[in-house]
């Protein structure tokens, strides 16, 4: 007998930006294997009785390995099993899903998709601002702000992140922006560049931050090594009101 998985997108927290389709899969769930960002408000959405697995990911706490994650999905599958894997934010962003996916074709286990809303979109609609613009942000771009060891990644397309003509988006960033803003300036991006900081998105204690990308690097730089989840916008819309 086998089951299904269905990756579910959680959006960054607040349940009511969840789709009809990902609400709907959480309540048919036998499992819910969730992150720690796909948590709270968003659980309530499960049946009664529907078995909750925390599987989350974070810097600098104990997190479940990735190969635990998988070998779960396909137990919990071939025994027949309605399977939930419910990402937080977009699925396919930085989230890993690619892996999870070979795991369960090697396995022969059907799955489907379920996009949802990432913190980019999340944030540029809290400030009041759009990702794009005709003639001067032709370009959004989307970039982890962490390797698989936490620290800046090293072969970065530097030329393209400096482009004062783009929208660009740094997931998993705090802890390295300082770095990477340094990078930035000795690229040419000029130091007052307009930075938005987001965090904690979508909950009670959400944050967001006008400043530049100097200044921004300066603050996280002086900053505790907090947990929250955050994401960084920098570019001309990024200074915006509108």
């Amino acid at each position: 007998m086998s089951g299904f998985v269905s990756f579910v997108s959680a959006g960054p927290g607040d349940p009511e930006l969840l789709t009809l389709k990902a609400a709907a899969r959480l309540r048919a769930a036998d499992v819910v294997l969730y992150d720690d960002l796909a948590s709270g408000a968003i659980l309530d959405y499960a049946r009664a009785g529907a078995n909750l697995v925390a599987v989350g990911k974070r810097v600098g706490r104990p997190s479940a390995k990735q190969e635990h994650v998988n070998r779960l999905l396909i137990d919990y599958a071939a025994a027949g099993a309605r399977v939930v894997r419910l990402k937080s934010g977009d699925a396919g962003i930085f989230g890993r899903l690619e892996e999870e996916i070979e795991a369960l074709q090697t396995a022969g286990i059907d799955y489907e998709i379920i996009p949802g809303v990432t913190s980019a979109c999340v944030a540029a609609a809290r400030a009041g601002i759009p990702l794009t613009r005709r003639h001067t942000s032709r370009r959004v771009q989307f970039v982890t702000g962490a390797d698989v060891t936490g620290r800046l990644p090293a072969d970065l397309n530097w030329a393209a992140l400096a482009d004062p003509e783009s929208t660009t988006v740094v997931y998993m960033g705090k802890r390295t922006f300082p770095a990477l803003a340094a990078k930035l300036i000795e690229h040419g991006m000029a130091p007052d560049t307009p930075a938005l900081f987001a965090e904690s998105l979508g909950r009670a204690e959400e944050r967001i931050v006008r400043t530049t990308i100097a200044k921004l690097a300066e603050q996280l730089a002086q900053a505790s090594a907090a947990t929250t989840a955050a994401v960084i916008l920098f570019g001309a819309l990024a200074g915006e009101t509108l």
